[in-house]
């Protein structure tokens, strides 16, 4: 599997009132990681054509993150895609070496013209499955 990692670190605004990263910030980084993963390994005529979007998200929050602090994310899909849809998971990982979070995401392939759900075909999810260590 092609693994892909950025490490983020906490901004004042990502703060919560209890002094870590607000959950809400967890899934927008989701979401960016995912993003960027896709700009990353896709050609570029299928990121003309196709927009992924996100369908379900199971994260289990495992330790806080404050600002200033860094993680390590970490995002790959384990297997291929069933119809329309693949699960994303993804870890954050600490500079302590601690996974703060750790979440699987269930992503949909739409067709940017029509908006409609597509297939992901074997070319558009070989980036993915494919890599140094996969």
């Amino acid at each position: 599997m092609n693994r892909f990692t950025v490490q983020i670190t906490a901004a004042p605004a990502d703060i919560d009132e209890l002094g870590h990263v607000n959950n809400a910030v967890w899934v927008r980084w989701i979401q960016d990681v995912a993003v960027a993963h896709w700009h990353a390994v896709a050609p570029p005529e299928h990121r003309d054509a196709y927009v992924w979007m996100v369908t379900r998200h199971e994260i289990d929050y495992r330790g806080n993150v404050r600002a200033g602090e860094a993680v390590v994310a970490e995002t790959w899909v384990a297997e291929p895609p069933r119809g329309a849809r693949f699960d994303r998971h993804m870890r954050f990982t600490g500079m302590d070496g601690k996974v703060k979070v750790a979440a699987v995401s269930t992503w949909a392939l739409i067709d940017r013209a029509s908006g409609r759900l597509l297939r992901v075909r074997p070319d558009i999810a070989a980036p993915f499955l494919a890599g140094p260590d996969g």
